[in-house]
């Protein structure tokens, strides 16, 4: 078995030397500048380890992998473009540094980069590939959409929140983990579960995400304290708390979701502080155990040598911090 630090080595190289035209520069020129900025690799690395965990060859599933990596660089892109977001891993974003038309135009064409890529898989696997992909693609597009509706929307409940984040963060854990192991030769039963594994393990990471924004050591994760709660981002804490607390906490949290003007420190102590009374955390923590156990009982189910297993309980264990 291959070590997750090594297939991601593997493909922040293998990104490095995917080859694109140089005209026109200004349509090439933004992609090559968003898949040098980085990242952790982990959805083609992903894929990788799925593949090598079946026995299968990792050179032969790394175009796939990489349609994966340019794909998500690619909704990335768009993203941003939404969000009006003037950075991305500490650099600026591409519809900052040419224009929005650029950054879609571009997006655009890592699209159909992705398709080229994915499409080198095997000839006797590739229609169901191809269906796994589009079905991924068209899902994070859902969560997505879900997600700037939530932002404006009021009643959200639990249920369309984890739909939410199942399909724009989870899916593509899910899809790539299930290419790789139909490369890897896997049966169809296999790939499913193993889809299933990640699927449920990304709903658990997103929601140890919540969890880390308002009681995480900002130095230990890298993340400002109470980000969520500052933008009254619709977190699975906030649609709790708006759903459980009642009376004069209820009006307060209200309130703070509703100010335009204030101190950001206070409202991020007063939210907490409402969140703590009615025990949101506790709420949220056992959520996130619920979808963890899922993926534990997906990846049981497993024909694979228990040395194989292990490694992705050991893997899924590093991406849920027991510690906070």
């Amino acid at each position: 078995m291959r070590q997750l630090d090594e297939l991601q080595s593997l493909i922040a190289n293998s990104v490095a030397d995917l080859k694109f035209p140089t005209y026109p520069a200004e349509l090439y020129e933004p992609i090559q500048y968003i898949l040098a900025l980085g990242g952790k690799r982990m959805r083609p690395a992903l894929l990788l380890m799925a593949c090598d965990l079946f026995g299968g060859d990792v050179n032969e599933a790394l175009p796939p992998a990489l349609a994966i990596e340019v794909f998500h660089n690619f909704t990335l892109m768009h993203d941003d473009i939404m969000d009006n977001a003037p950075k991305r891993r500490g650099k600026t974003t591409v519809h900052e540094k040419w224009n929005s038309n650029v950054a879609i135009l571009s997006g655009d064409v890592m699209l159909i980069e992705g398709y080229k890529l994915m499409m080198q898989v095997r000839e006797n696997i590739l229609r169901t590939v191809l269906d796994i992909f589009n079905d991924t693609a068209v899902g994070v597009c859902e969560g997505q959409q879900l997600d700037m509706t939530f932002e404006t929307k009021i009643d959200i409940s639990i249920k369309e929140y984890i739909n939410m984040i199942r399909l724009k963060t989870a899916v593509v854990l899910g899809g790539a983990l299930k290419i790789g192991a139909l490369i890897g030769n896997a049966d169809v039963r296999d790939a499913e579960l193993l889809s299933d594994f990640g699927i449920n393990l990304g709903i658990a990471f997103q929601l140890q995400d919540d969890i880390l924004d308002v009681y995480g050591d900002p130095e230990k994760f890298g993340k400002q304290v109470g980000g969520d709660i500052i933008s009254n981002k619709k977190t699975y804490l906030l649609i709790k708390a708006l759903e459980l607390v009642e009376g004069t906490d209820a009006q307060e949290l209200d309130q703070w979701v509703t100010y335009k003007q204030f101190d950001a420190a206070e409202k991020v102590a007063a939210v907490t502080a409402i969140y703590n009374k009615a025990n949101i955390r506790h709420y949220a923590e056992t959520e996130m155990h619920a979808y963890a156990d899922k993926a534990f009982a997906a990846l049981d189910k497993l024909n694979l040598p228990e040395e194989n297993k292990q490694y992705l309980r050991d893997f899924a264990d590093g991406l849920l911090v027991r510690e906070y």
